[in-house]
């Protein structure tokens, strides 16, 4: 097993579970006792876990927002699969704002090659965007300015807020935390909420990317209605009732 598929099995096991042993993944990974140590080490430091002897703890307790590095393992496929659906909707030389989130710096990996001026909503989607390796073109980069937040590594605050809310771009990016048919996207707390919301409402259109785990999904903040989205990229499959109420909305899906 590849050092990618042991690290997405340990955080999908501790997702159900709030401890395993070293012996417990040694016989679920096929890997040896110092493999498995040296795996929870880099997740540890990550974010993903807590490492305790023997073994590791969740950080994921009575359904909390689970942070970036536990996020990160997750729906990989389903992230690259949306980001190329977002990148086919943009066109060379928009003005583009670009929310936070692991969906997000899939999406930016799609983008540092484009033709764009882009305002990132993390230093991940930064560092993403800013990648050496690729010749040809780079996007021009606005920094929004306000407080890092720890571990998400995500903007916040009114001087974020106010920077986005000073400019007006073609197309807003949106990765709600959840998303259903009756309230729209919501975040997790209230100042990704407003960060959020400031985004959407700078911009001539909304693209609200989201897996179709998000869909349903709790979450306590509202950001804004289904009005205010005029595409959905998502993998989820949708009733005949569904689309017919997302029309209603005048909101287009584009299925991954």
């Amino acid at each position: 097993m590849r050092t990618e598929e042991r690290h997405r099995l340990i955080g999908e096991l501790l997702r159900s579970r709030e401890e395993v042993t070293v012996d417990e993944l040694m016989a679920e990974c096929g890997a040896s006792g110092a493999t498995i140590r040296r795996d929870l080490d880099v997740l540890a430091i990550h974010g993903v876990l807590r490492r305790v002897h023997g073994g590791a703890k969740s950080l994921v307790l009575r359904g909390e927002n689970p942070g970036y590095g536990q996020r990160e393992l997750e729906e990989q496929d389903v992230k690259v699969r949306i980001a190329a659906g977002v990148a086919g909707l943009l066109q060379d030389r928009e003005h583009v704002w670009l929310d936070s989130g692991t969906t997000a710096t899939g999406i930016a990996r799609h983008l540092r090659q484009r033709e764009l001026t882009l305002m990132p909503m993390s230093l991940p989607a930064l560092n993403a965007l800013t990648a050496e390796g690729q010749a040809g073109h780079r996007p021009a980069l606005l920094v929004p300015g306000g407080s890092l937040i720890p571990g998400e590594l995500c903007f916040r605050g009114p001087l974020a807020e106010a920077n986005i809310r000073s400019l007006r771009f073609d197309t807003a990016v949106v990765t709600p935390c959840a998303v259903n048919l009756k309230d729209g996207l919501l975040a997790h707390d209230l100042d990704d909420a407003a960060v959020k919301r400031a985004g959407l409402e700078s911009a001539g259109r909304v693209i609200a990317a989201c897996a179709g785990s998000k869909w349903n999904a709790a979450a306590v903040a509202l950001v804004a209605a289904l009005e205010a989205v005029d595409v959905i990229v998502t993998d989820r499959v949708f009733s005949p009732q569904e689309l017919t109420q997302l029309g209603k909305h005048s909101v287009k899906v584009v299925n991954v």
